[in-house]
């Protein structure tokens, strides 16, 4: 980013001198503010660049498209959706089948010792059983995580970083969805308190990037000549298209997903991709809900399942004449536990953040062997309280009728039991069940149908040591290095709160008419929504997952609620840990007193420029000494600069823009000059020796020939070697730069690896044409500058760099209000913009770091200060 190497260097050249900066400063510099122990944005994120180069190449292909090819392309990208949500749902039936099989095993193994060893008293070999299963499944899913870190977690603060244009390395490769798949069906199988759908979401938006590319790193001798989707842009769809399948596989939720891509991830959306992203949901539910039936049910094409996770069919008792749903009155009910919901969300939130500082600053810069051994402990520690509550902490509870339709319920949500078979009767006489081991002995899934559906009622003290135990254990695992989702978790917590107050209100004011299935799903959606935040989408899923339209608006009114209490207090968990990890995340917009600065008050002024036709050596200089990830190209008009030098208003903005600066143009090229001595030309070392004070001038043409080559040569042959003397004046070193386009470094690096270049006794014309397939073929890993061998190139050849600019990027004015630009920078999906005066002079760029919340909160009260 043209706009953050200077930003780099600065930090670099006085981290001595931190102690006597101020916050302000701290902040701008990206550091952290250790005083008040605040996590800033860290400036070596890349962004991802959602705009079209329109340059030359571009342009070539694009009159070479007919209504054919233009077809033929939208055909294969609707089939490459398409195959993404197929893959994803198969990606959801290989972790649910496993999981399963493994929970299965564990739970019949460890039951039938519970009972053998109840009469005989060895219940210690039985605790000894559950942590042998439990320690080495969450052993190996820690393993997958020293494999790939990046598996880590839920994975959605990832992909919405990812979909709102910052690239998390290693985020969307085929070993990371590898490494995540088989990680979370091995900490789910293991009993920590983890779900299996928040993974598949991340699981989702990896196949959705490497599919379409037909290509990955990890299987570098697999390589197919797909010269489609070769683009930021596209492939932001596709990881779009795939997020939305993993939420409709997991929660059977089509629409819910493709509003979960929308409210969560999108930052850049359009109305093209909503039908493509529905499509792909769908493809992933039908998918799943195929193969998912006929392997349980034995019934090809009944789809009877879904998703991984599914409510069941709530629906009062034939015999209970009283009994709703929910009524009006339940509705102030339901506001209650939105608010007490939102305020246990915000509780959870702050535990865990303290818990992920305290990781980060005691357990990650230790060896990574820590970060297993903290995981056994979670998961030592949750088989043990897990065994400990069910034997002593449970209660008797009479069997419920088995008459009740609810088996049915279960039976269609996959369950291979029916309600009375999942009960667990540990200690308990005859015709009675331990509630306590329901909850905590059976698959997550299957604890919230106990909740939902289950006929008798659990013990409030039960309900209530449950939620605790629950509450906390869930805090505690969120984060630590296995692949862990929260959905599940959050909602089986918020069952058991409201099947809680559903209890309350029955057994104290006597409200015998309510359902309490109803208050179960109420306040699992108001924890849940408390945690996460979600609105929109969240309903959806809600009310696709129930089947049931008429819990609409209790959910909604639920979430909203749980929504603005835990907004009053701290964000959303997934908004937390972006944060914590210091990405540059753009909100959906700037606050009102934001619009007191403008775009000259945030850019940054420190610019690496080149020029049209730049010298091989001078380029290799540039992308050696920054890490900037585009450059403007610009021209300087020398032969009218006695003309600017005499009081011009235009040197006047330009000092007045950049006079906060602490390079200058001069020192730029001293530094060009002195990484290029370990060029490994003599003739290049010993010009950069060399100062050259003029430029030679040019060779006089015949005015036919002149205007002929403008068509290849537009701008002035003017070459970045010419370094500008020391002694220049202020006014001198601030000349106007005209601004003529934009080239990336990806670009600059491609053309020098494959030799586009023309000497000095030639015109540009002859230099070799690289089409646009040829700029994107590396795509998405471009060669890096230093991995180039340099004893291959010419340093005095030169590179006509504008065919391959983009002559058109988005700019502004220096006077542009902050809220404009941030609109602007979001909205397009941009990764650099650059501020453009009146007369076409480039004063500055403003990428990513320039707009985060931080920055502009640093460069405001800057402004209070000046003024």
């Amino acid at each position: 980013m043209a706009g953050c190497g200077s930003g780099l260097c600065c930090c670099c050249c006085c981290c001595g001198e931190r102690e006597s900066r101020t916050p302000e400063e701290l902040t701008i510099l990206g550091e952290t503010q250790e005083e008040e122990d605040e996590i800033l944005p860290r400036k070596d994120y890349e962004s991802l660049d959602y705009d079209r180069c329109i340059n030359d190449p571009y342009l070539e292909v694009l009159e070479s498209v007919d209504n054919k090819k233009a077809q033929r392309y939208e055909a294969v990208k609707w089939v490459m959706v398409f195959a993404i949500g197929v893959c994803t749902g198969l990606v959801g039936l290989f972790v649910d089948f496993f999981v399963q099989l493994f929970t299965q095993l564990k739970f019949q193994v460890v039951q039938s010792s519970v009972e053998e060893c109840t009469e005989k008293g060895c219940l210690a070999l039985s605790l000894l059983e559950l942590l042998g299963f439990n320690l080495t499944f969450v052993f190996l899913a820690s393993l997958l995580i020293l494999i790939q870190p990046v598996a880590a977690g839920s994975g959605i603060p990832e992909i919405k970083c990812y979909l709102n244009g910052v690239k998390v390395p290693g985020v969307v490769r085929l070993r990371t969805v590898v490494c995540k798949a088989m990680g979370v069906l091995f900490s789910v199988a293991g009993g920590l308190f983890v779900g299996k759908e928040g993974p598949m979401i991340h699981s989702g938006a990896v196949v959705g990037a490497g599919l379409p590319q037909f290509q990955s790193i990890s299987l570098r001798k697999i390589q197919f000549n797909f010269p489609y989707f070769r683009s930021d842009r596209d492939k932001r769809d596709f990881v779009s298209a795939g997020a939305a399948a993993g939420v409709a596989a997991a929660f059977g939720a089509p629409i819910g997903g493709t509003l979960f891509s929308l409210e969560e991830g999108s930052s850049f959306w359009n109305q093209g991709l909503t039908w493509k992203v529905l499509f792909c949901s769908m493809a992933a539910t039908f998918t799943l809900n195929f193969f998912r039936s006929g392997i349980q049910f034995g019934s090809w094409g009944s789809f009877q399942l879904p998703g991984l996770l599914n409510f069941g069919e709530f629906k009062c008792s034939e015999s209970d004449k009283k009994c709703h749903l929910w009524t009006a009155v339940d509705l102030g009910f339901f506001i209650l536990m939105g608010i007490v919901g939102g305020l246990l969300g915000a509780t959870f939130n702050c535990l865990n953040k303290r818990l992920a500082k305290y990781r980060m600053r005691n357990v990650h810069p230790k060896p990574k062997l820590v970060r297993v051994l903290e995981s056994l402990l979670v998961s030592l520690t949750t088989t043990v309280v897990v065994f400990v509550a069910s034997m002593v902490l449970g209660e008797c509870r009479q069997m419920p009728s088995t008459s009740h339709s609810g088996n049915d319920t279960l039976d269609l949500q996959g369950m291979s039991e029916d309600v009375n078979s999942s009960i667990k009767t540990f200690f308990c006489p005859n015709e009675t069940y331990n509630d306590m081991a329901t909850l905590f002995f059976n698959p997550q899934e299957s604890a919230i149908l106990q909740l939902f559906h289950q006929d008798g009622t659990f013990s409030p003290v039960t309900l209530s040591l449950f939620f605790l135990l629950y509450f906390l254990l869930s805090c505690w695992t969120y984060g630590i290095s296995v692949p862990s989702g929260l959905f599940v978790p959050s909602l089986l917590c918020g069952a058991a709160f409201g099947r809680l107050v559903a209890n309350l209100l029955k057994s104290y004011i006597g409200l015998d008419h309510i359902y309490s299935g109803t208050f179960a799903l109420i306040g699992a959606a108001a924890f849940l929504g408390g945690v996460v935040r979600m609105t929109i989408s969240l309903t959806v899923i809600l009310i696709e997952s129930t089947n049931e339209i008429t819990y609409g608006l209790p959910i909604m009114i639920t979430l909203m609620v749980a929504k603005w209490t835990g907004d009053f207090f701290n964000k959303g968990i997934y908004d937390i840990h972006v944060n914590l990890r210091g990405v540059p995340l753009l909100e959906w917009e700037t606050e009102v007193e934001m619009d007191k600065l403008r775009a000259s008050d945030i850019m940054e002024p420190n610019l690496t420029y080149v020029y049209p036709h730049t010298r091989i050596q001078s380029l290799v200089s540039i992308l050696r000494t920054t890490v900037h990830h585009a450059f403007p190209v610009v021209t300087e008009n020398r032969g009218n600069e006695r003309e600017f030098m005499k009081g011009n208003q235009l040197i006047s903005n330009n000092i007045k823009f950049k006079k906060s600066s602490i390079l200058t143009r001069a020192g730029e090229q001293r530094k060009r000059s002195q990484s290029m001595k370990s060029y490994p030309s003599s003739e290049l070392r010993n010009m950069c020796d060399e100062h050259i004070a003029t430029e030679e001038p040019p060779e006089k043409e015949d005015l036919l020939q002149q205007m002929l080559e403008r068509r290849y040569t537009p701008y002035p042959n003017l070459y970045p070697d010419q370094s500008p003397s020391e002694e220049w004046t202020m006014e001198e070193r601030f000349r106007p730069l005209t601004f003529h386009g934009l080239i990336l470094r990806s670009q600059l690096v491609t053309l020098l690896v494959r030799g586009v270049c023309y000497s000095e006794n030639q015109s540009s014309a002859s230099q070799p044409r690289l089409s646009h397939a040829e700029m994107s073929e590396d795509y998405p890993r471009y060669p890096d500058i230093h991995d180039l061998d340099l004893t291959l190139l010419n340093p005095r050849m030169i590179v006509d760099v504008t065919p391959y600019m983009n002559p058109s990027p988005f700019t502004v004015s220096p006077n542009t209000h902050v809220s404009q630009v941030f609109n602007l920078f979001r909205t397009m999906g941009l990764r650099h913009l650059p501020v453009v005066n009146a007369v076409g002079e480039i004063v500055g760029i403003i990428t990513r770091h320039n707009l985060t919340h931080e920055f502009l909160q640093a460069r405001l009260r800057q402004h209070y200060r000046t003024i």
